[in-house]
């Protein structure tokens, strides 16, 4: 039962994509772009829904969008 959860949670992703530049933005909210993976103004990625992952996206949502 325990790996029929694990194989659920590791099923579930968020894609995250760029739609503001961060430039003008403080310089730590660059970096959290950059470590999402993001790169360009509409550049998407697609990543695990972690409570990490959740809490970058928190950090910067004003730059990007997300979709499930």
């Amino acid at each position: 039962m325990a790996k029929a959860k694990q194989a659920k949670q590791a099923a579930k992703t968020v894609t995250i994509k760029l739609t503001k530049s961060p430039i003008g933005f403080n310089k730590y909210q660059a970096t959290v772009v950059q470590g999402i993976g993001l790169r360009k103004i509409n550049h998407s990625v697609t990543l695990a829904d972690t409570p990490e992952t959740r809490g970058m996206i928190f950090k910067v949502r004003h730059l990007v969008t997300v979709s499930e």
